[in-house]
C-alpha cells in the first residue's frame, strides 16, 4: 500500500476516532445528568421523610398517612426507575469507551505502518544513492588505473 493510501487511511481512522470521542463525551454528559437526577430524587426522598417524621409528632388523619405512603411509594418507584436509567447510561458510556479504545488502537497501528513505510522508502532511496555513489567511485578508480578508458557517468 502506498504512503498516500496509508495517509488517507490514517485520516479516516482519526476522523472515526474523533467522532467516537465526541459520542463518548456526550454519553458521559448524559450519564452524569442521569446520576445527578437520581441523586436529587434520593435527597428529595430523604427530606420528604424528615418533614413527615416531624409532621407525625402531631396528630394527623389516616387519609394524610395514606397520602404520605402513596406518594412515598411513587417516589421510590421514580428513584428505582431513575437508577435504572443511570445504570443504562453508564453501560452505554462503557461500550463507547471500548469502541474508542479500539479506534485509538487502529489509529496507532495505521500510524506505525505509515512510519515504517516511510522509513522503508527512505532506506531504499539511501541504498540507491549509495549504489550510484559506489558505482561512480568504482568507475573513477578504474579510470585512474587505465587512462585509456573513458569514464561515463
Amino acid at each position: 500500500m502506498s504512503t498516500q493510501a496509508l495517509t488517507i487511511l490514517l485520516e479516516r481512522a482519526e476522523a472515526e476516532r474523533d467522532t467516537a470521542l465526541s459520542q463518548l463525551q456526550e454519553l458521559q454528559r448524559q450519564a452524569d445528568a442521569a446520576r445527578a437526577q437520581a441523586d436529587q430524587l434520593g435527597e428529595y426522598r430523604h427530606q420528604y421523610q424528615q418533614r413527615w417524621t416531624q409532621q407525625f409528632t402531631q396528630r394527623t388523619t389516616i387519609d394524610i398517612v395514606g397520602h404520605y405512603q402513596n406518594f412515598g411509594q411513587r417516589l421510590d418507584q421514580a428513584i428505582d426507575q431513575q437508577g435504572s436509567v443511570s445504570r443504562f447510561a453508564d453501560q452505554r458510556v462503557e461500550r463507547a469507551r471500548a469502541v474508542l479504545k479500539e479506534l485509538e488502537l487502529r489509529v496507532a497501528s495505521v500510524r506505525k505502518l505509515l512510519e515504517r513505510r516511510q522509513h522503508e522508502l527512505l532506506r531504499s532511496a539511501l541504498r540507491r544513492e549509495q549504489k550510484v555513489t559506489d558505482e561512480q567511485a568504482a568507475r573513477a578508480a578504474l579510470a585512474q588505473m587505465n587512462p585509456f578508458m573513458r569514464v561515463s557517468a
